[in-house]
């Protein structure tokens, strides 16, 4: 076994783990001594300077280390009680502890203990309760300066002081096999501890300074080889030529305007410019548009896609949900009306017959442009000529959907939508190795919307304010997070209040329903009839997120309001104000977290997409943001993608560096940093690529 490979050894041979604890380690995810040593304290306590017993005031908060030489237990009382009398070569004193059953067996005359706590003075001494405490059972070699506890996550039945113990052996038997991927010049440029000295501290730190710049340096190392990774997928596919090219000349150009009944923004000529430059090279276009809800994405990817049927290659749109899918087919039809180009939709609902013709005729290339959901994916689809992919709402789709579609075709150009804005973090992590192209200002004429907030108590208040809409002729949607009732959740239901406002609040209007469980065609007939203003009110579930376009929908009210995610509600709140009036969006919450109070106070004082995402990302974190499967990184463990956006930014700087000098990293001193590479990224760099 090599000398870093020692840090592979199976972790029951780690002095004091064996095989029994080496399978409860196994179910956190612990294999290995490595493993073990990358499992960091998800926090610490920080003690100071110890004192003596003899010097001890009422009401401070201090640390003794003394010798316990009494112990009695009292679980026959409640709550159950346990007492220790200690001494130190000054004074004795007592420590209680109240609900202490778990301390049976744990304590016994002759242990020493390190205790911190706030002090009262009784007759028997300075007396602490429920203090933190430590055990040791011979006198600690320290017994004077400060000390930090760690405190590590969870690991099913081994005792949080075992745990910690345990690291501290794999530390000291396997410390010296850590071996640095960095040499000690670009440390010092970088600020960066040594590797060794960073483990040293990020699990006994002497004082928070020492674990500042142990968690800087291991964060600074996942965000560097998270870098490495995407820019070596980037290269590999620069490299690889083969894509067809699709130029678009003067009179393409011209051709694709005169389908659009109106001018195109400033944002979306600047972005059909950077699509035209891609997709016009033997390099696939690897290209993320974003825009927020409502900037006219269609439009520019329309263009895209008759870039490529004008050069005689077949185009490929894939959305999350059937009535997205449906609404991008609508809408292109009605852009092509009198046009040669052949569209089709090919969705879950179709009869058979109908989806074996245009199975046949894509397979034949009669077919210039097919919309569709994961239907698309499916391997009996096959393309003549498949030049472009357009897939929107990419993340909804996980990897190996997004990879799936790809491999439909040769190296097809790529464009990815997405209208939940992208922090720039998340820009330069989750999708850096796409190109990014945003469309920053909306259609001429649309305002704002404007965002109320009500309790449940101001139900009334909301719906008059609905009545009064919805006379004037504005139509609504009523937004539930359930769509029957639960036994679990008190909430209201969207099929129950559906019926209770088409009978009892709004009785002279007309309401409709539609959900995700309806079939396809119950779907598409319901929005056939709110589009042409059959239907006055539509109640709803969070299937209309995305894809809905009613130019006469001017309210949004959303109950328990509380139940949805920013990002949930920002789509939400992008459904209604598409036809030039002022739009409202009417929140009915009863926050009873912090956090959920928090989110709601974003949503209402901002329109701003990218405000919204970043706030969402900060709450609840990369992984939930996205769905960590989702995007096939590795899972950071230290760093944070908002907090150490600069940090990040050197990373990738310092990254790219050494990747022009050394593209295959075949120079002597960068072989550790390969190895680590590998070692990390492996088997992940392929998902990186399909991201």
């Amino acid at each position: 076994m090599g000398y870093a490979d020692q840090l592979d050894t199976p972790v029951q041979y780690v002095k004091g783990v064996g095989p029994k604890r080496a399978e409860l380690f196994r179910q956190v995810g612990i294999t290995t001594v490595r493993d073990l040593l990358d499992f960091f304290p998800r926090r610490y306590q920080f003690f100071g300077q110890v004192k003596k017993l003899k010097d001890l005031t009422e009401g401070e908060s201090v640390t003794v280390i003394a010798r316990i030489d009494e112990v009695d237990h009292q679980f026959h009382r409640y709550p159950a009680r346990s007492f220790a009398s200690i001494s130190d070569d000054s004074d004795s004193g007592v420590v209680r502890w109240f609900h202490s059953r778990f301390l049976f067996g744990r304590l016994h005359p002759g242990q020493w203990i390190r205790v911190s706590g706030k002090i009262t003075l009784s007759d028997g001494g300075p007396m602490f309760t429920n203090p933190k405490c430590e055990f040791f059972e011979s006198v600690p070699e320290d017994i004077t300066g400060s000390f930090t506890l760690p405190v590590y996550p969870a690991v099913p039945t081994i005792a949080p002081k075992t745990l910690s113990d345990l690291v501290q052996r794999a530390f000291m038997d396997y410390g010296n096999f850590i071996t640095d991927w960095f040499d000690p010049v670009f440390l010092k440029e970088q600020g960066l501890l040594p590797l060794r000295e960073a483990y040293t501290w990020i699990h006994k730190p002497e004082e928070k300074e020492n674990w500042t710049q142990a968690r800087k340096r291991l964060a600074y190392d996942e965000l560097f080889y998270m870098q490495m990774g995407i820019l070596l997928a980037r290269r590999q596919r620069e490299i690889a030529a083969g894509a067809i090219r699709l130029p678009c000349t003067d009179e393409i150009d011209l051709h694709i305007r005169r389908r659009f009944p109106f001018d195109l923004t400033e944002a979306q000529n600047r972005v059909i410019k950077e699509i035209i430059v891609d997709m016009d090279s033997d390099h696939q276009m690897y290209r993320m548009l974003q825009g927020d809800v409502g900037a006219g994405k269609t439009v520019v990817a329309v263009y895209a896609a008759l870039v490529a049927v004008a050069n005689h290659r077949q185009v490929a749109i894939m959305a999350p949900t059937e009535i997205l899918a449906q609404q991008h087919y609508e809408k292109i039809s009605q852009y092509l009306i009198n046009s040669r180009v052949r569209i089709e939709l090919l969705v879950g609902g179709i009869n058979k017959k109908t989806r074996t013709k245009i199975l046949d005729e894509a397979a034949q290339g009669k077919i210039d442009i097919l919309i569709g959901t994961q239907a698309l994916i499916q391997k009996d689809v096959e393309f003549t000529h498949l030049g472009l992919v357009i897939i929107d709402e990419q993340h909804k789709f996980g990897v190996a959907q997004r990879a799936a579609i790809r491999s439909k075709g040769t190296q097809p150009h790529y464009l990815v939508m997405t209208a939940t804005p992208i922090p720039r973090t998340l820009a330069l992590t989750v999708f850096g190795d796409l190109q990014m192209s945003i469309i920053d200002e909306l259609p001429p004429g649309r305002k704002p919307v404007e965002t109320r907030l009500f309790s449940s108590s101001q139900r009334d208040r909301v719906w008059e304010f609905l009545r009064r809409s919805l006379q004037r002729g504005q139509q609504a949607f009523v937004v539930y997070p359930l769509l029957d009732p639960s036994d679990k959740l008190e909430l209201n239901s969207a099929r129950e209040e559906e019926k209770r406002l088409a009978e009892t609040v709004f009785p002279e209007f007309r309401i409709g329903l539609i959900h995700g469980k309806m079939k396809s065609e119950e779907k598409k007939q319901i929005m056939h009839a709110f589009a042409n203003k059959q239907i006055d009110l539509l109640v709803a579930t969070v299937v209309i997120e995305v894809g809905i376009d009613v130019p006469d929908a001017g309210v949004l009210v959303v109950e328990h309001g509380e139940r949805f995610g920013l990002a949930q509600l920002h789509q939400l709140r992008g459904r209604i104000g598409r036809g030039g009036q002022q739009a409202y969006c009417l929140i009915l919450a009863d926050p009873k977290t912090e956090i959920s109070q928090k989110r709601l106070d974003v949503f209402t004082k901002t329109n701003d997409g990218f405000k919204i995402a970043e706030e969402d990302l900060r709450i609840r974190g990369p992984g939930e943001f996205f769905g960590t499967a989702q995007h096939g990184l590795p899972e950071l463990k230290l760093a944070d993608l908002i907090d150490d956006l600069q940090l990040l930014i050197r990373a990738r700087q310092n990254a790219r560096q050494i990747l022009a000098q050394d593209p295959q990293l075949v120079w002597l001193k960068h072989q550790r940093l390969k190895e680590e590479l590998i070692r990390r990224l492996g088997q992940k760099l392929g998902l990186i690529e399909a991201a």
